[in-house]
C-alpha cells in the first residue's frame, strides 16, 4: 500500500456478504486481522475456501447446500424473514450483539442491483454502527458529520448524498465546493484529493456516502 494512504484497520468483526469473494489486498489484510467472521448465507463456503472460518453463519439459508447447513450447524442464525436481505440479517445481528466497528466485504460482484442495495443498506445502518465498505476498487463511508478521511495525492474521489437540503463543503479535494446543496447523486462524484488527508464538512443532518479508490490515476498502486 502506498505510503501515506491509511485505511482504517482494524475493524474487529468484519461481515462478509454473498457476492464476488475480495480478492484485493486491502479486504483480505482485512479478513485477516478480524477477531469475528460474519458470513451472509453462502458466503461461509466462500470463506473456507479462501482459509478462513466463520464465526457466525446468518441468513435464511437459500443458498446454502444441505452439506455446508450441517456443517455450519454450530454457529447458525437462521432468520428466514423475506423483509430483510442477508447483509441486513447480519447488520440487525451484529446489533443484538452490540458489535459496532464493522466492515463490510462481498458486497460488490455478481449483481450490480445488490450492490447499489448494499451501499445503501450501509448508509441506512450508519446511524447505529460504524460502518465501512470496502471492495477490490475501492472504500467506501457513511458520514453523518463533518469528517476528515485520509488519502493520497491524486486518489480519486466521489461524495453521494440524496438529502438536497444539506449544504456541503470540501476541504482538500481538486474540485472545490462551498456550501452547496446537490440535487443529485452525480453532482459531487469524480473529484480527486490532493494531499493527505481530505474533509466533508456538512452543515446540517444527514448522510453522505464517500467512495475513495484504490487506484491512483490507473496504476494499482494502493491496492498491492
Amino acid at each position: 500500500m502506498s505510503e501515506g494512504f491509511k485505511v482504517e484497520m482494524p475493524y474487529k468483526t468484519v461481515i462478509v456478504a454473498n457476492g464476488a469473494f475480495p480478492t484485493g489486498n486491502v479486504a483480505l489484510t482485512m479478513l485477516r486481522q478480524s477477531e469475528r467472521l460474519v458470513a451472509c448465507d453462502g458466503a461461509a463456503d466462500k470463506l473456507t475456501a479462501a482459509g478462513f472460518t466463520p464465526t457466525v453463519v446468518v441468513g435464511d439459508l437459500d443458498s446454502m447446500r444441505p452439506e455446508s447447513r450441517t456443517r455450519w450447524q454450530h454457529c447458525l442464525h437462521h432468520d428466514p424473514s423475506k423483509e430483510y436481505n442477508d447483509l441486513q440479517k447480519a447488520l440487525k445481528y451484529c446489533i443484538s450483539q452490540q458489535l459496532d466497528h464493522i466492515a463490510l466485504l462481498g458486497c460488490a460482484g455478481l449483481r450490480d442491483d445488490h450492490f447499489i442495495a448494499n451501499i445503501s443498506i450501509m448508509a441506512t445502518y450508519s446511524q447505529w454502527l460504524d460502518l465501512v465498505m470496502v471492495t477490490d476498487y475501492g472504500i467506501f463511508n457513511a458520514l453523518r458529520q463533518t469528517t476528515t478521511l485520509p488519502s493520497v495525492p491524486g486518489q480519486q474521489v466521489s461524495v453521494f448524498t440524496k438529502d438536497k437540503k444539506l449544504p456541503l463543503t470540501f476541504h482538500g479535494l481538486k474540485y472545490p465546493v462551498n456550501n452547496r446543496c446537490f440535487h443529485h447523486l452525480w453532482e459531487g462524484s469524480l473529484n480527486e484529493a490532493t494531499g493527505d488527508t481530505f474533509t466533508i464538512e456538512m452543515h446540517g443532518k444527514g448522510v453522505v456516502v464517500v467512495y475513495r479508490s484504490l487506484e491512483l490515476r490507473g496504476v494499482k498502486e494502493l491496492r498491492s
